[in-house]
């Protein structure tokens, strides 16, 4: 079952401009009812190239399944049919999945 918090490859769509696109890791971010009953998964893709620090990146480092120093872009949250998944490589503990929630949260305008 695909669990909020594990990483995936995924191969995301053509991008346009700062889109992230291609296969690369993503991180499930959708509830727990919805991976299990919906043929689609909410992600926040993960890239490897160097970005300027924002409020919606999180620092992952060289941990969770992840090959290089990463960073999960929570401005970038992707729907994706299932289907677009790859091998489950790795999950996000909760302490990173915090800065995770709190990421989405800036992203989203939620207050916290």
């Amino acid at each position: 079952m695909i669990k909020r918090g594990d990483v995936f490859y995924a191969h995301l769509p053509k991008g346009i401009g700062s889109e992230q696109a291609g296969t690369r890791p993503v991180i499930i971010v959708q509830n727990n009812i919805g991976n299990l009953y919906s043929g689609t998964v909410i992600v926040i893709p993960v890239t490897s190239a160097s970005k300027k620090p924002m409020q919606t990146h999180v620092s992952l480092g060289k941990n969770y399944g992840l090959r290089r120093e990463s960073s999960a872009l929570a401005e970038q949250i992707t729907t994706l049919d299932k289907r677009r998944l790859g091998e489950c490589i790795g999950m996000v503990d909760d302490i990173k999945m915090v800065e995770i929630d709190d990421a989405l949260k800036a992203s989203l305008g939620i207050d916290y």
